[in-house]
């Protein structure tokens, strides 16, 4: 065991001085190290003073970067010494192994260096998909972290500098982005846009010697004024957008000078198939679908792709294939179940459409009357059949109109007409109903009623029902009495 800890503490501890291995032991997916200290002193942090009065020792458990797919916790105790300086706010503190550990970390330099390296090629979600490849589970917001709290590389001046804005708020709050063009790395962010900020910042660096910038006024006169050595030129991005605005201008302004492209002329032996000779009428979703399919069909087949390759990208069956690239015509496959297939409601369509024609619109009523003819579909079907194929259809107008139902024994392709009325304050005599007969109030003063009739109707409601004779109106006293 001797010979094997120098060993360990070289492959674990290379880079790390005054370290020693105690133990390591090796589970099914962990490594657990145990280690210590060998450091005679350490320094302050808050007062630099170093010292070698041990006040204690505790154990930290950092994660390292993990080995042979198995992650790597260590054990490590670590000693607080007493600060020797008196006037130090400072009582105790804890040492730090120099390359191995920092306050308050819970992971190793080198893990925290992978981590980093890592963030900063991927950034945030994909270097967490990457680092859980590796075996190290962080968020993408750990990663973003261990980002921000980097510190900025030092910058060289920029011969050749780019200045143009950008936006904190869209159409509220600018800024101004400075690049160094040659290795496109981003220089400065400056908080706003105006000439004096870039003016101040130039001033600083005379070493300029090509200012690439937008062609807004107030960088040409921040330029101007703090960096005359430089010369200034306009990106070629600006140039091209500028170009186009221009363009665009121009053309708007003659538009009433473009001629109209002429109309091709369509060859005679292209003739349009008119809906109605089509099994399916234009827009039918099924017959949509279906020319949609035949046409891309075709049109893979005219490139060259095979029938299988054709099923594989569009994910059909082998067979459909072979039936759409047989087919010359999509009509040729609106065959099967959607066409000519008999419904409960085909004996019972010639009376929708003749009572239809009557005037009848309301689809219960029209369900009514054929369930007491015998019909066995049910009100969901009468209602799609009444909106899908009675809607639109021109309906009699006039004194022409029927409402009233037929006799069940029967119906008459004739509808009764309404009799006529000699005045306009006058009401037309209504058509007699199995279940009520009408009042002589309401016949036309041409039509003489029958003894039968004033007998049974005199004093009745349309209900049977006599009715009660007229009240005067309650006189209300005048307020005040």
């Amino acid at each position: 065991m001797n010979n094997v800890r120098p060993r360990l503490e070289e492959l674990l501890f290379g880079s790390v001085e005054n370290m020693s291995v105690e133990s390591v032991d090796v589970a099914d997916a962990v490594v657990r190290v145990e280690a210590r200290s060998t450091a005679r002193r350490a320094a302050c942090p808050g007062c630099g003073c170093w010292s070698s009065r041990i006040h204690g020792s505790y154990l930290r458990f950092p994660r390292d970067l993990p080995t042979s797919g198995k992650l790597v916790v260590m054990s490590l105790r670590v000693r607080r010494f007493v600060c020797a300086e008196g006037s130090c706010p400072r009582k105790t503190f804890a040492e730090q192994v120099p390359g191995l550990t920092r306050r308050f970390a819970r992971r190793t330099e080198r893990l925290r260096s992978t981590l980093v390296s890592v963030g900063l090629a991927l950034a945030g979600r994909a270097g967490a998909r990457m680092s859980d490849a590796f075996g190290i589970q962080v968020s993408r917001n750990t990663l973003l972290r261990l980002i921000t709290s980097l510190t900025d590389p030092p910058t060289a001046t920029p011969r050749v500098l780019g200045v143009d804005e950008y936006a904190q708020r869209k159409g509220r709050i600018y800024g101004t982005v400075l690049v160094d063009v040659e290795t496109r790395r981003p220089v400065d962010l400056l908080p706003d846009r105006e000439a004096d900020t870039l003016a101040a910042w130039l001033s600083e660096r005379p070493e300029i010697e090509i200012i690439c910038r937008d062609r807004a006024l107030f960088y040409a006169e921040g330029a101007t004024r703090s960096a005359p050595q430089a010369l200034q030129v306009a990106d070629r991005w600006h140039l091209w957008h500028n170009l186009g605005e221009a363009a665009e201008k121009c053309v708007y302004r003659h538009r009433a000078c473009l001629r109209p492209a002429p109309e091709s002329p369509q060859e005679p032996d292209q003739v349009s198939e008119s809906p109605a000779s089509s099994p399916w009428p234009t827009g039918h979703r099924f017959a949509e679908r279906t020319r949609a399919k035949h046409a891309t069909v075709h049109a893979l087949l005219a490139a060259g792709h095979s029938k299988r390759s054709i099923a594989r990208q569009l994910g059909m069956g082998f067979s459909t294939v072979l039936r759409f690239s047989r087919a010359t015509e999509p009509e040729q496959l609106f065959t099967g179940q959607w066409q000519s297939r008999l419904t409960k409601l085909d004996a019972f369509k010639p009376y929708f459409d003749q009572r239809w024609q009557e005037g009848c619109t309301n689809a219960w009523k029209l369900w009514e009357e054929t369930k007491a003819r015998g019909c066995p579909d049910g009100y969901g079907n009468v209602r799609a059949y009444v909106s899908r194929n009675l809607h639109g259809k021109p309906q009699p107008v006039g004194p022409g109109r029927h409402p009233s139902a037929p006799s069940p024994a029967g119906f008459s392709p004739t509808p009764t007409p309404w009799p006529r009325t000699t005045s306009s304050s006058s009401r037309p005599c209504w058509p007699t109903a199995p279940n009520w007969t009408p009042s002589p109030s309401m016949c036309a003063p041409s039509h003489t009623c029958s003894p039968s009739c004033k007998a049974t109707t005199s004093g009745m409601d349309r209900s049977g029902n006599r009715r009660r004779p007229a009240q005067p109106p309650a006189i209300r006293p005048a307020s005040g009495t």
